[in-house]
């Protein structure tokens, strides 16, 4: 048990870090491609246990391996010039505005700090990408085809066949069988319309799941699997990441709307579970299948980090993508006041529900 734990945490170590560096890569390589200065290239969080500096730029790594930062010269409103500064900016208002200019990430144009800004959650969805041509590569996967329809349920009763490929679910294209169940836990309670295509013709048709075993199922079970090869690999890459794009979505959606509960939501620790737990039941099975589960679940946390990065809060990049798309649709920066407002209460807003998940993920391993 105690080498499972500590493959464990080997595995939990670097999966974050993959994914963090990436995204953080995101931000550093479009700031140096436009001309802004990168202070801090940091993986980790809390004190600094090994760095170097080369050209302006220190890299660090930090103790407790989550989180990162990229910081860049005059990246936020929060930061306030020193006395010397502005002392600097009364004798030499002109030299001292071109040196003030030069690398700052606040007066970058605006179309350069949007692309600064979207570019780490980019790279994760970039990098989920990659993860699933080596998962699709070595994997099997399950296309929408119908291997069986089960009897006295909604596909039987709604006229659907075995060998019918299901491709659409309420106007939304379907390309794997797992889509299928996605649907089923976001939108169970509801009609549904479905088109598939059975004999190279497409037919449409309407169902409502049938509640089963606490959640819902229509009563299809899925034909057999499929080996992607050569630009099929490709192609089911882009499927499989628009999966978890699309569960990451609607798990957001049905958060909101209350179909899932805190104990639904995982940090770190929540995270650092699932991996122990993977390794523990498939260990058996060989190194190749461990290593792949763990391919998968860093698939799953990079989209993750992705689209949650994107969300219009304050202090994560979707928040700063809004304040810098209102100052290009007004032609010039908000009140610096007023964005230090709005970032300080969506740090104190990102730390509280940081710190909530972490105290209910620890919680849970105790309860069980």
């Amino acid at each position: 048990m105690k080498i499972d734990f500590l493959y464990s945490v080997i595995a939990f170590v670097i999966i974050f870090t993959v994914v963090v560096v990436v995204h953080e890569f995101g931000h550093f390589i479009f700031a140096k491609m436009h001309g802004i200065k990168v202070l801090e290239f940091a993986i980790g969080m809390g004190p600094k246990i090994f760095k170097f500096t080369k050209g302006d730029t220190t890299y660090a790594i930090r103790l407790l391996p989550i989180g990162g930062a990229c910081i860049f010269e005059g990246e936020d409103a929060l930061e306030e010039e020193d006395e010397e500064t502005k002392k600097q900016k009364e004798e030499n208002p002109l030299e001292s505005e071109t040196a003030a200019t030069k690398g700052s990430f606040r007066n970058a144009p605006v179309w350069v700090r949007i692309m600064v800004v979207l570019a780490g959650p980019i790279f994760n969805i970039i990098l989920g990408f990659f993860l699933a041509m080596f998962i699709m590569a070595f994997w099997p996967t399950i296309t929408p085809q119908i291997g069986e329809v089960i009897a006295d349920m909604p596909a039987q009763a709604a006229g659907l066949q075995n060998d019918d490929i299901i491709t659409k679910i309420n106007g939304e294209r379907i390309y794997l069988f797992k889509e299928i169940s996605l649907h089923t836990m976001a939108e169970g309670n509801r009609e549904w319309e479905i088109e598939y295509e059975r004999d190279g013709e497409r037919y449409t048709t309407s169902l409502t799941p049938q509640q089963s075993d606490g959640g819902y199922a229509i009563g299809i079970s899925a034909k057999e699997y499929y080996q992607p090869e050569g630009f099929s690999v490709l192609k089911y890459s882009a499927y499989e990441v628009r999966f978890w794009l699309k569960t990451t979505i609607k798990s957001l959606e049905m958060l909101v709307q209350g179909k899932l509960t805190k104990d639904d939501m995982k940090g770190p620790v929540g995270v650092a579970e699932i991996i122990n737990n993977t390794i523990v039941e498939t260990k058996d099975e060989g190194f190749f299948t461990v290593f792949s589960n763990m391919v998968n679940i860093a698939l799953l946390l990079s989209v993750n980090l992705g689209v949650m990065n994107l969300l219009p809060v304050p202090a994560l990049d979707g928040g700063r993508f809004i304040l810098l798309l209102v100052e290009a649709i007004i032609r010039r920066p908000l009140p610096q006041k007023l964005e230090i407002a709005i970032q300080m209460t969506g740090i104190i807003l990102l730390f509280g529900l940081m710190a909530f998940v972490l105290f209910n993920d620890v919680l849970n391993l105790f309860v069980k």
